[in-house]
């Protein structure tokens, strides 16, 4: 007797793979293009958190030191003086941990304020930490000001927008996070002399990699003169280097533009950038839902020359809310993404939060880790 199996009835007990990464024999991610990370993530556990009773707490950008530890470049100002402060009073500090989702501890700060005759004596912020040839490279947003600006204040403070608008991006370099950092006392990119440039009026929040190539690519927000203090429309720029020093070469059009994103004021925000392979990442925060179909989402773009972008096959890196442990929601979305891999293979998204209402702010490491077969 002859025995048939057939499969029409069953299945439903056959998983589709399509959203599982895809390894090589040695347990490498062979390719980011068709991981789906919204699928990873896990619920937040309360040691994931990073929270200082005195300080807000932003921007985290997480390396692996030479020594084994791990390092959190983030930025930090006092509670007291409220949210908005950080263009007044940030600074970047380092913190440490013997693993990668932490706890971490503070170790110091990196650069402390060095007098507002310097173009980014008064705060830096923004930090992007990258590894290269043996060195850490520190990229940040540092900026100025001499007016006054008091605490609390709201965005209708015309003294706040000196220092808004004041926003430049440095470069520091070191052979040790614990040890000195070597600043400069100019800016690594400044903002164009064209004043109809898109980025006539500020350069801030960088994002940093080196592609296969070893070309440094610079991603960058840049905001247009319009003859307001507010400025035009807040986009992204890429500028190119053959050395993590600089000098950059600024490419003439934005970067993460979406179809009919044009007349949006923001279309993407807060960058995270890696190279894998022969392609380049970028993590970004879906401002108007033009990637995902959710505003405030994270999305996943991918590029191969760092100036045409697309979405991924799974766009939605996660919603605009992280789940905890216990089942709850955060009330704010989470920015300033970054991302930690091993073997290439993504393992923890680290961000910024605020809470209560941004009374205060935390960075926080939500797991990743791939689906079991078959949802078990």
């Amino acid at each position: 007797m002859k025995i048939v199996f057939t499969f029409l009835q069953i299945g439903f007990c056959i998983p589709s793979f399509a959203q599982y990464p895809k390894l090589d024999k040695k347990g490498n991610l062979v390719s980011m293009d068709e991981v789906d990370i919204s699928s990873m993530v896990q619920p937040l556990p309360e040691k994931n958190k990073f929270v200082d009773s005195n300080y807000n707490i932003w921007c985290g950008s997480v390396t692996k030191g030479k020594n084994g530890k791990f390092y959190m470049l983030y930025s930090r100002w006092p509670k007291a003086c409220g949210h908005e402060a950080w263009i007044t009073n940030s600074e970047i500090a380092l913190a440490k941990s013997d693993k990668p989702e932490g706890p971490y501890r503070h170790v110091k700060v990196v650069f402390p304020a060095r007098g507002n005759q310097y173009w980014d004596g008064v705060c830096t912020h923004n930090p992007a930490v990258i590894q290269y040839n043996g060195k850490y490279y520190l990229f940040y947003m540092g900026s100025t000001g001499r007016s006054f600006v008091q605490p609390n204040t709201s965005y209708d403070n015309p003294n706040w927008w000196e220092y808004r608008n004041n926003q430049r991006i440095g470069v520091a370099v070191t052979d040790d996070p614990e040890g000195d950092w070597q600043r400069f006392d100019q800016p690594v990119l400044d903002v164009s002399k064209d004043s109809t440039a898109y980025d006539a009026l500020l350069v801030s929040n960088p994002a940093i990699t080196v592609d296969s190539k070893g070309e440094v690519i610079l991603i960058y927000k840049q905001v247009a003169k319009n003859g307001t203090m507010k400025g035009g429309r807040v986009r992204f720029g890429v500028a190119f280097s053959k050395s993590l020093l600089g000098p950059f070469v600024k490419h003439p059009s934005p970067v993460f533009e979406a179809k009919d994103g044009g007349k949006e004021w923001m279309v993407a925000e807060d960058p995270y950038l890696w190279s894998y392979k022969k392609s380049n990442y970028a993590i970004v925060r879906d401002v108007v839902g033009k990637f995902t179909g959710e505003a405030g989402a994270l999305a996943l773009l991918s590029s191969t020359n760092g100036i045409d972008w697309l979405p991924t096959k799974y766009p939605k890196v996660m919603p605009n809310h992280v789940q905890m442990d216990d089942g709850t929601l955060s009330e704010d979305k989470l920015e300033r993404p970054c991302l930690y891999t091993e073997n290439g293979l993504p393992v923890l998204l680290f961000g910024a939060l605020g809470i209560n209402h941004r009374q205060y702010s935390i960075n926080v490491a939500v797991p990743l880790k791939i689906p079991a077969v078959g949802g078990k």
